[in-house]
C-alpha cells in the first residue's frame, strides 16, 4: 500500500497537519491537545483500514483478471460494495465474459480450420492418387489411342480439383467477409435463362427436359453474378440426381410476402437421413458413389443466406428433389 506515492503523498500531509493541529490544541490546554491527538489517531486508524480493504479488494481483481489472461475456466468475480470499485468490478465482469466468448470462438475457429483442413487433403487425395496412377500408365503404355483417353481423364481429375479449390476460395472470401454483394433489382427470367445457358449442351446430350413457370416482371433484389452461381450449383445438382432422360422444372411464385423459386427434379430424391445435412461443407450422403465434393450446396446456402434470402431441401410427394429458396420483400 505504502509503495503507492499518492499514499505517501497523503500519509505525510496527514502527519504534517497532525502535528500542526495537535500543537495548537495543547496551546489551548491539555485537554484540547490531547483531543486533538485522539481525533487524528482515529481518523488515521481509520484511513488505514478503509485504504487497506480497497487495496485487498484491488489485489483480488487484479488477481483474477490474470486467471482470465491465463484462460482459467469457471471464474466467478465477486461483488464490491463500493461505488468506484463496483463500476470497476462490473466493468471486468464485462471484460472476462468478452474475452471468454473470444477464446470460445477462437477455439471453435481452430477446430473448424482444423477439419476443414483435414477435409480438404482427405478430397484432394483422392483425385491425386488417380492422377499419379495415370502418370505412371502413361509412362508404360505406348497405345496413342489409350493414352488420349488417359490424357482426358487426367484432365477430368484436374478439372475436378480445381472447382474444389475455386469453391474454397469463395468459402473462404465469404466466411471473411470480404464479399461485398450488390443490391440491385433483378428480372427472375432472366437470371434463370442465364443460370441454364451454360447447362444446354450437357442437358440435351443427356436428354435432361427443363420446364420453366416463372411470371413475367417477378423481381427480386441481390447479386446477379454471386446468385447465379447459387442456382448453378442447384442446377448441377439436379442434373446429377436425374440422369439421363430425366426432368427439371423451375418455378418461381411471387406474393406480398416473399418471392419463392423451387427446383423440382426427376430423380430418386434424397435419403431421409442426408436432408439434414445436405447444406454442410463435404457433406456427401450416406451414398459413397455421389459425384463431387459435398461443397456447392454449402457455398450456394452461404451466398443465398448472405443476401437475405432461405434455401430449403426436401423430397417433393410424387417423387424426386426439391430446392426451395425464398427472398423475403
Amino acid at each position: 500500500m505504502f509503495r503507492n506515492k499518492e499514499i505517501r503523498r497523503i500519509v505525510i500531509l496527514f502527519v504534517v497537519f497532525t502535528v500542526i493541529s495537535t500543537t495548537v490544541g495543547f496551546m489551548f490546554g491539555m485537554a484540547a491537545g490531547i483531543l486533538e491527538l485522539v481525533s487524528a489517531g482515529t481518523l488515521g486508524i481509520l484511513f488505514y483500514i478503509f485504504t487497506k480493504t480497497r487495496y485487498k479488494h484491488i489485489a483480488r481483481l487484479s488477481e483474477q483478471i490474470d486467471r482470465v489472461l491465463h484462460n482459467e475456466e469457471q471464474l466467478y468475480i465477486s461483488e464490491a460494495s463500493e461505488g468506484e470499485l463496483s463500476i470497476l468490478q462490473s466493468e471486468i465482469v464485462k471484460m472476462t465474459l468478452r474475452i471468454r466468448e473470444q477464446n470460445e470462438a477462437l477455439r471453435n475457429e481452430k477446430k473448424h480450420l482444423a477439419q476443414s483442413l483435414a477435409d480438404i487433403s482427405h478430397q484432394l487425395r483422392t483425385p491425386l492418387t488417380s492422377v499419379n496412377i495415370i502418370l505412371s500408365l502413361l509412362e508404360k503404355n505406348t497405345d496413342s489411342r489409350e493414352q488420349k483417353a488417359l490424357i482426358k481423364e487426367a484432365g477430368g481429375l484436374f478439372g475436378q480439383m480445381d472447382f474444389l479449390l475455386a469453391s474454397l476460395l469463395k468459402l473462404s472470401r465469404l466466411d471473411a467477409g470480404i464479399v461485398v454483394f450488390k443490391k440491385e433489382r433483378i428480372d427472375v427470367s432472366n437470371l434463370v435463362s442465364a443460370v441454364l445457358q451454360p447447362f444446354l449442351i450437357p442437358m440435351e446430350l443427356h436428354n435432361i427436359r427443363t420446364a420453366v413457370d416463372i411470371h413475367e416482371k417477378t423481381e427480386i433484389s441481390g447479386d446477379f453474378r454471386w446468385l447465379s452461381e447459387a442456382f448453378q450449383n442447384i442446377i448441377k445438382n439436379s442434373m446429377e440426381s436425374v440422369g439421363d432422360n430425366g426432368k427439371i422444372e423451375i418455378i418461381c411464385r411471387d406474393n406480398p410476402l416473399f418471392t419463392e423459386i423451387t427446383f423440382h427434379d426427376s430423380g430418386a430424391g434424397f435419403e431421409k437421413g442426408d436432408i439434414p445435412h445436405l447444406f454442410e461443407r463435404f457433406y456427401r450422403g450416406k451414398d459413397t458413389d455421389t459425384a463431387g465434393y459435398g461443397i456447392g450446396l454449402a457455398l450456394c446456402k452461404n451466398i443465398i443466406m448472405r443476401q437475405g434470402g432461405t434455401i430449403t431441401a426436401k423430397n417433393h410427394p410424387q417423387g424426386g428433389a426439391v430446392f426451395c429458396v425464398r427472398f423475403l420483400k
